[in-house]
């Protein structure tokens, strides 16, 4: 990465501004989605992950979309020497920046940020968690209007058709690449109280 810029050092930045463990596993879990995509697209995995790490670093200091919300990351990235692709990306993720997603960098974010949510969601309420997840299951509970509501359907859809995948496939693989961090990802369960 140019500048000497790590993934452990946006690792501590990001857990310095963000004190939620929900929000720091979504960040993880689009880290693993992203730096999946990177392998498969032959692209630079470090660029594509710490891009994910990164998408929602001043979400829960300034939640506004109309003016918080990637503003204030985009602002920050630029000030510590980020890179511009990290920090493009990062806007063209919000819908409210108004930003075309030119690169599969950005695309893949867009693509990967609601869905890597939603997959999480559905494992949070399944025995197995991520383990033998599939996307018919992910889709029926997306048919679950109240389940996950302010996902939008539509979004995890239209990211995939940006990306240019299928979108059975795009779920199969967000699941398979936070499968792999399963342990990282989802909370501890409580031990069963009638055992």
């Amino acid at each position: 990465m140019p500048g000497g810029i790590s993934r452990d050092m946006a690792w501590t930045l990001f857990c310095e501004w963000t004190e939620s463990d929900s929000l720091r596993r979504h960040v993880l879990a689009v880290e693993a989605a992203m730096r999946a995509y990177a392998r498969h697209f032959g692209e630079d995995e470090e660029l594509w992950g710490i891009t994910g790490l990164l998408h929602d670093l001043d979400y829960e200091r300034f939640p506004s979309l109309e003016d918080g919300h990637p503003r204030i990351a985009m602002r920050e990235l630029e000030r510590r020497g980020y890179p511009d692709e990290i920090i493009r990306a990062i806007g063209s993720h919000a819908d409210e920046m108004g930003l075309t997603r030119d690169s599969q960098l950005e695309r893949a974010l867009y693509a990967v940020d609601e869905l890597s949510g939603f997959v999480l969601a559905c494992a949070y309420v399944r025995p197995e968690g991520l383990q033998g997840m599939t996307p018919k299951s992910v889709k029926k509970k997306m048919k679950t209007a109240s389940f996950a509501a302010a996902v939008d359907r539509d979004q995890l859809r239209s990211g995939a058709a940006a990306l240019g995948v299928d979108f059975d496939e795009h779920v199969a693989f967000v699941i398979a690449a936070l499968a792999e961090q399963s342990d990282t990802l989802l909370p501890p369960r409580d031990p069963d109280p009638t055992a």
